[in-house]
């Protein structure tokens, strides 16, 4: 079985600037791309912020004009799916000739998604994966995704897909991307804690699945001078400190963590290991029990307004 180049990017982006984050995304992928990578994967929210310590000036009860200006300015960052964003970052993975995996922050109408876009190196953008369920303060600002955009894709590479940072606490929804079949299971994440590591071992060897993990390394100084974050304004704060990670389909760590800046983290992924691993376990396989445990899944779209003629039947 073949034998697949990974790397995973960690790195800040130019916070709430579109543009200037695009070209530091296609400078980074051409980089990982020099290394040999095939795929590679980038951080939660990385076009163009994890808004990290900010609260949108929000309390139960009111919202100040200042946190207004805020969600402003992030929704006017944010990428539209399809659209010229979108479709520059089709170009970084056709340049590079590699699989992209990248979180952004997707403006649909009024609201903003947490979003993992998938590329493939002829720059076609292949789908997208909406965070289900923000973490805390998240829901303030971002949308819930739902059933439908929850793919494996089957590639050259391997099967691949995204579960978004806490969503890989949702138990389900993991049992959801192993009965597709995911070998390449991308978690790009904002989680930059010491207990982010073993839950990536887990997950890899519950799934018996390559896991690469990714976190931004941003200071204050990567954030606008406005920037009002709770951790104040000390050029040399860190706020969020990587800790990116690959790891085998038995737990075993095959790159990272990193925490001491911006990295590109790469392993040589052997695809031989996942059927070796399956030999003694496979979760939705001769280790499931299906006469006791079964897992329903929604993948219809959920549409606010639905529009019927009185004509139809």
């Amino acid at each position: 079985m073949k034998v697949v180049r990974a790397a995973v990017i960690q790195d800040s982006p130019v916070v709430f600037n579109q543009k200037e984050t695009l070209e530091k995304v296609h400078s980074l992928v051409q980089q990982a791309s020099r290394e040999g990578a095939q795929l590679v994967v980038v951080p939660e929210a990385f076009v163009s912020a994890y808004p990290i310590g900010l609260d949108f000036g929000a309390r139960i009860g009111s919202r100040t004009p200042e946190g207004r200006e805020d969600f402003r300015r992030y929704y006017e960052s944010a990428v539209e799916v399809p659209g010229p964003a979108c479709d520059r970052l089709g170009r970084a993975a056709k340049n590079a000739r590699v699989f992209l995996v990248i979180g952004v922050i997707e403006r649909d109408g009024g609201t903003l998604y947490c979003t993992v876009l998938f590329f493939s190196p002829d720059g076609g953008w292949m789908g997208k994966h909406r965070k289900l369920m923000p973490t805390a303060m998240e829901r303030l600002v971002w949308g819930f995704g739902d059933g439908s955009t929850l793919p494996v894709f089957d590639t050259p590479l391997g099967k691949m897909g995204s579960v978004i940072c806490w969503e890989n606490y949702m138990p389900m929804l993991r049992m959801h991307m192993y009965a597709q079949g995911i070998q390449l299971y991308c978690a790009p994440t904002a989680d930059s804690r010491d207990t982010w590591l073993p839950s990536m071992r887990h997950i890899a060897l519950e799934g018996r699945c390559f896991v690469l993990s990714c976190c931004q390394y941003l200071t204050r100084a990567d954030c606008p001078k406005d920037y009002g974050a709770f951790q104040e304004n000390d050029p040399a704060t860190v706020l969020m400190r990587g800790g990116s990670c690959i790891i085998g389909p038995l737990g075993q760590v095959l790159a990272g963590p990193d925490f001491n800046g911006p990295c590109i983290l790469t392993a040589d992924l052997d695809m031989a290991e996942i059927p070796k691993s399956k030999y003694d376990f496979d979760v939705v396989g001769h280790y499931s029990r299906p006469d006791i445990f079964r897992l329903s899944v929604n993948t219809r779209p959920t549409q606010p307004v639905v529009i019927s003629s009185e004509d139809e039947d």
